[in-house]
């Protein structure tokens, strides 16, 4: 679950089954009281049409908090931490941050870096095409020490400098469920 939408979704089914919820947030839901199994099979088939999977797992579900976390610090918050990301994450979630990120790479296939780095880049791409900041505006909201850092890393990511790619108003953006 990775976006507003989702958890609408999420309560939504919780509902049509007859679960009882406590909360719904980004990546995770907590059910009040005993699930039956079958309401269960019924709640997974139903996310599963709408292209949400149901964990219950634990590593799977820490890998779902990790995601969380990142998206609601990139897209959710103007919130501009204080630590490094590895510290923001230990923090939030009381794990070691070696074993968040093996965690993460194991079960994702890629780093908790690197999904962050897409996210912040999606993001600024939304920004620049929307055109409602500029670019030093942008840098700060999304953490960036500069505009160069900002613009060096969107190169990496799009092969443009911002300037171009708000030339093109590039319709190639990536969907948040997406990234």
């Amino acid at each position: 679950m990775v976006c507003i939408r989702c958890q609408a979704v999420v309560r939504g089914e919780l509902e049509k089954v007859g679960l009882r919820y406590s909360y719904v947030k980004i990546g995770e839901a907590e059910i009040v009281g005993n699930a039956r199994p079958e309401q269960l099979i019924q709640l997974a088939l139903a996310l599963k049409k709408s292209g949400l999977v149901l964990m219950g797992d634990r590593k799977s579900i820490l890998v779902e908090k990790i995601k969380g976390a990142i998206i609601g610090l990139v897209h959710y918050t103007e919130e501009q931490i204080k630590v490094n990301l590895s510290d923001y994450l230990s923090e939030k979630l009381n794990y070691d941050y070696t074993y968040l990120s093996n965690l993460f790479s194991e079960v994702n296939g890629t780093s908790i870096e690197k999904f962050y780095l897409t996210h912040k880049i999606e993001r600024a791409k939304e920004f620049i095409v929307y055109d409602e900041l500029n670019l030093t505006e942008i840098a700060y909201k999304l953490h960036y020490s500069s505009v160069a850092h900002l613009s060096n890393q969107l190169r990496q990511y799009t092969g443009l400098t911002p300037s171009r790619f708000k030339k093109l108003r590039n319709s190639e953006r990536v969907t948040l469920e997406n990234v």
